[in-house]
């Protein structure tokens, strides 16, 4: 018998930390495939939700928000990249040019997630290598209507939102909820509205908990 299991990734598409979480998450779905069933669905979350249009270069913001020295802010990015190919997801050996708002990213995955879940997901991943593997800007209109295009999304429907607020008002309310339930690093997987598994974990450390908790233990 398999055990229904709703798994909320709260994530942001700007987040290094939660591509490779996506990957680890999939590789021990797949370990699991017929021990349960799990309802995935995407939940928003903005590591920068004042930035301004156009963005920040990268080491500006970094050293800006978390006083790393470029020494510092290049190992990182080579062991998220090494982390990344470990688990096929391919990082941008030069890393990011700069950091965007990602609010526009965020309605059209809510409208993903309304569309389905395996769309919302394909959406997520075609976002996340738009931005880290191919470098391109996910405040762009034309890179978010491209990734709907490759999640199998119907690009004027896409457009449609992009030109007016829709869906701003339910991603906002996410945001909030999320914050309330204690939620102020990403990634963070909530499993059955209960169970928190935070960070970049190892496919074997999502696999065992899920388990655990697919089980009742």
């Amino acid at each position: 018998m398999t055990n229904d299991l709703k798994i909320d990734f709260v994530s942001d598409v700007s987040c290094p930390w939660c591509a490779i979480g996506l990957a680890s998450l999939e590789q021990a779905l797949q370990r699991l495939d017929g021990e349960i069933k799990p309802q995935l669905h995407f939940q928003p979350f903005e590591l920068n939700p004042s930035m301004p249009p156009g963005g920040q270069e990268i080491g500006e913001h970094l050293t800006g928000k978390y006083g790393s020295t470029p020494q510092q802010q290049e190992a990182s990015r080579e062991a998220i990249r090494q982390r990344g190919a470990a688990l096929g997801f391919v990082f941008r050996k030069e890393g990011r040019g700069r950091v965007y708002n990602t609010f526009n990213a965020h309605r059209l995955l809510h409208w993903a997630g309304l569309e389905g879940g395996e769309r919302q997901h394909a959406l997520k991943k075609a976002l996340l290598k738009a931005y880290f593997t191919d470098g391109l800007s996910p405040e762009e209109p034309e890179v978010l209507v491209r990734a709907a295009v490759d999640a199998g999304l119907d690009p004027a429907r896409a457009q449609q939102i992009l030109d007016t607020d829709e869906y701003a008002d339910e991603v906002r309310a996410e945001e909030r909820r999320f914050l309330e339930l204690g939620i102020h690093a990403v990634p963070s997987v909530v499993i059955n509205g209960r169970h928190l598994i935070q960070g970049g974990q190892p496919p074997e450390v999502f696999e065992q908990a899920l388990r655990q908790i697919a089980s009742g233990g």
